[in-house]
């Protein structure tokens, strides 16, 4: 094929590339695996309800993660062959049941594998099920707004009644750093090189901050700007909440002396841009480039994570999201009523942390020298000077 002018004709030329070019520029990057997927999506049809969604402005503001989930869910759901050997996402969301989405369902929980001895084996993909369903309710939902008359008001997707978790199976839960343990991960990143995880990882432990945010939200500008020098600006992303969080007490007193010594030492550096970059003497870049990527991934950086948890012969398990629960567990060891622990956190409700609560900069001083207080009961003196 070469290449050609596709004319003045809007409808014409958008009718060739998509029946025409795109699928013959696809069949040669499959290699012709897309040759058995029919041309075309039919109005009306899931796979048409999908892209309703993912051109819809919901769809553009959800964060990259979360959209890339929504994605694979689809994805999921439309690709699962039924009985009569069509997708499911070629059916007229007009004909879906509850009970056709409970039978998808059901499919999708249990995938068969070949095991090593060539027996086969069934295992339950419980997690990545819930969310192709999570996503086909907000798709339904979305697109029930944008075109309201196609798409039926009962959403099959809605109240499923999804669990988490089979019956008689362990709650997953994420394992919790202890201090001593983030004072040894600091230490050992520092002589690794790794200065600006160290420093990451007390951040996250002080300010509740999940790793995304860390990275991919925490900005020069946030921390002692000209206009507020006695406080840093703490942003979640994931529901849209910030906050002024005070460096100082009603004294004068420096509520994160450790911390705050770090980031002064970064700021003299970077006059802009994202706090944590990667500083290490042996990076690839001759600049510091930030750890997370421009599609927001973060997989190098939980790498370097679990190099140095390994040689600090930390637990394997831990992660650096290990540091903000560890976070979390002192402040209630240090006895912070729940309005303390959501105003620190920015959660709204118990739910995540059922009552909303006024978060004020007391309760944020307060709660802080509440786990300064508790730190130094169960550990050995402060590890301020261990990175120096």
């Amino acid at each position: 094929m070469k290449a050609e002018p596709l004319g003045e004709d809007y409808a014409a030329a958008v009718e060739r590339a998509e029946y025409i070019l795109l699928p013959a520029f696809d069949s040669w990057r499959s290699r012709g695996l897309t040759d058995l997927v029919p041309l075309g999506i039919t109005p009306g049809s899931f796979d048409w309800l999908a892209g309703v969604f993912k051109a819809h402005q919901k769809f553009r503001e959800i964060d990259h993660k979360t959209r890339r989930l929504y994605e694979q869910g689809l994805a999921l759901f439309s690709d699962h062959l039924l009985k009569d050997g069509t997708r499911a996402g070629s059916k007229q969301i007009d004909d879906f049941t509850k009970g056709f989405v409970d039978a998808v369902y059901a499919k999708l929980l249990i995938v068969e594998e070949q095991g090593a001895d060539g027996n086969v084996v069934r295992r339950e993909r419980r997690r990545f099920a819930n969310a192709a369903m999570t996503a086909c309710r907000r798709a339904w939902f979305v697109g029930q707004r944008a075109e309201e008359k196609r798409v039926p008001a009962v959403n099959p997707f809605s109240k499923m009644g999804l669990k988490t978790r089979a019956p008689g199976q362990p709650i997953r839960e994420t394992p919790t750093a202890t201090w001593d343990e983030l004072v040894a991960f600091r230490v050992k990143a520092s002589e690794l090189g790794y200065r600006s995880v160290a420093t990451a990882a007390l951040v996250a432990w002080e300010w509740l901050q999940r790793e995304e945010h860390v990275f991919g939200a925490f900005e020069i500008r946030h921390y002692r700007p000209k206009e507020r020098p006695n406080s840093v600006r703490i942003v979640h992303p994931k529901n849209g909440e910030e906050a002024w969080w005070p460096l100082f007490d009603e004294n004068g007193e420096t509520l994160f002396p450790e911390l705050m010594t770090e980031l002064d030492e970064i700021k003299q550096v970077y006059v802009s841009g994202l706090v944590f970059r990667r500083d290490h003497k042996h990076r690839r870049s001759p600049n510091p480039l930030p750890w997370i990527t421009a599609r927001r991934d973060l997989r190098y950086l939980r790498g370097v994570v679990k190099k140095v948890v390994r040689a600090a012969g930390l637990r394997e398990e831990l992660s650096f999201t290990s540091f903000r629960h560890g976070g979390f567990t002192e402040g209630a060891d240090s006895d912070l009523t729940d309005s303390e622990l959501r105003t620190a956190s920015r959660h709204r409700s118990l739910r995540q942390l059922p009552t909303y609560a006024k978060r004020t900069r007391k309760q944020l001083i307060s709660g802080t020298k509440k786990r300064r207080e508790e730190r130094t009961k169960v550990t050995s003196p402060s590890d301020a000077s261990l990175l120096e």
